[in-house]
């Protein structure tokens, strides 16, 4: 059995505004096997790369393509049209529309009749859809669903919004009917999921070099693949027509065994190039692929990370230091240096848990006895990050460990904590202060 210490110094103390530590990362590239299903969706996908925007980075017949769809689209429109706030002619920041015009014709492989064709197709039905205020509406009906079936969370390594999608929740029939049971609830279910996309399309930058796409998260547990069938293909046409090149990369977590079957029935409405951006990861690999793409401190507790959504009401998540477990292993991470009446606080998860996890707090002082602070117990597969916290009576350390010696597998990991000094003074400090 091996065992692996992270030791931590916990030095020089920590006053009470100290920060969750940014400590020195052990990330290495999460394991990440392909399997039949992964191998038949990336056969003929190949991989995607994206747009950096500048215009010195086009060949010769792409800039002139840029500036036959200006001059096409230009004869089009007495006045100026304009898409996400960005006007698409005579605009003084011509890069901002040329990020947004590049989108179209990257989409319809630089054929200039084609993008414009697509483009004025998506000015009609933004005006007809009312897509530019839809932000603002307030869509009754669908509180429930928020953070929960649709919702941007955090950010990639790369700085783009991750959005999230999960429709386990509509196995519930009474549910189901509820959001799609008839063509009218269709519609709304509809105007509502543009809507969550119109937040996320506003956080990007639209200019070259910058972000200027989303990350997309697809959980498909317990997802109703028949019920469902109708809708998605709505969604998925209405996205790919009206929101060309707005993904960077479509990573689909708790892939089940019949997804080649489904894939194969929507595949044909997708182009080769968004068939490219495609990650898939099988069930119970979710953390273990996200870890790939998104700091854990920016992934949802349900994923395997560790962020919570009042985390997100204080700022700029806390970083998070990354390890792995491998099989066999037991990793102790100890926190050094905390001194007596600090309180520390922690956050720890392992992707995938089914492991043993404890935690003590060992006292410096010969004689003194360690404290069981969290008692060694299996962490079932579904449990979400484990937070903590600890008062110290006296200086010591802080040890946590999980054992995952019952276990061949690798598991990517991840933890952060914070210490607050005592406001109390010792007894030394009271007979040291001035009268």
């Amino acid at each position: 059995m091996q065992r692996f210490h992270l030791g931590l110094p916990h030095s020089p103390p920590m006053d009470t505004s100290t920060p969750f530590q940014d400590l020195p990362e052990a990330s290495p590239k999460p394991f990440f096997k392909k399997t039949t299903l992964t191998s038949f969706i990336m056969s003929s996908t190949p991989s995607f790369k994206e747009d950096t925007y500048y215009i010195s980075h086009l060949k010769s017949s792409e800039k002139k393509a840029l500036q036959d769809l200006k001059n096409k689209l230009q004869s089009s429109y007495s006045s100026t049209p304009s898409m996400w706030g960005v006007p698409l002619l005579n605009n003084n920041n011509a890069d901002n529309a040329d990020v947004i015009l590049l989108k179209f014709l990257r989409a319809r492989d630089f054929r200039v009749h084609d993008a414009l064709s697509m483009l004025l197709k998506c000015l009609s039905w933004r005006t007809e859809f009312g897509a530019d205020n839809i932000v603002d509406e307030e869509l009754g009906g669908f509180k429930e669903l928020e953070g929960v079936v649709a919702y941007t969370h955090g950010y990639d390594r790369e700085g783009h919004p991750v959005c999230y999608n999960a429709y386990g929740v509509f196995k519930d029939r009474e549910m189901y009917e509820n959001v799609f049971g008839d063509e009218e609830k269709l519609k709304k279910f509809l105007r509502w999921r543009v809507q969550v996309l119109e937040r996320g399309v506003r956080m990007l930058h639209f200019k070259p070099g910058g972000v200027n796409s989303l990350i997309q998260v697809t959980d498909l547990k317990d997802m109703p693949k028949r019920e469902l069938r109708i809708a998605s293909n709505q969604i998925l046409s209405l996205f790919q027509d009206n929101y060309p090149e707005m993904v960077a990369r479509k990573i689909f977590i708790n892939v089940p065994w019949y997804f080649s079957v489904l894939y194969s029935m929507f595949s044909p409405f997708l182009t080769q190039r968004t068939k490219s951006k495609f990650v898939i990861s099988k069930e119970g690999n979710a953390a273990e692929t996200l870890y790939k793409f998104i700091r854990p401190e920016n992934i949802p507790v349900r994923y395997g990370g560790l962020s919570r959504p009042s985390d997100l009401e204080n700022g700029p998540p806390k970083p998070a230091s990354e390890f792995t477990v491998k099989g066999g292993e037991i990793v102790n991470i100890q926190i050094e240096g905390i001194e007596s009446g600090a309180t520390i606080t922690w956050d720890i998860v392992v992707g995938g848990w089914d492991l043993e996890y404890s935690a003590e707090f060992v006292p410096i002082a010969q004689g003194s006895y360690t404290l069981a602070v969290d008692k060694a117990r299996k962490i079932e597969a579904t449990e979400e990050a484990i937070h903590n916290s600890f008062t110290s009576k006296e200086a010591g350390k802080m040890v946590l460990s999980v054992d995952n010696s019952a276990s061949r597998k690798k598991k990517v990991a991840a933890y952060r904590y914070f210490v607050r000094k005592s406001s109390t003074p010792t007894p030394s400090e009271v007979q040291l202060s001035p009268k």
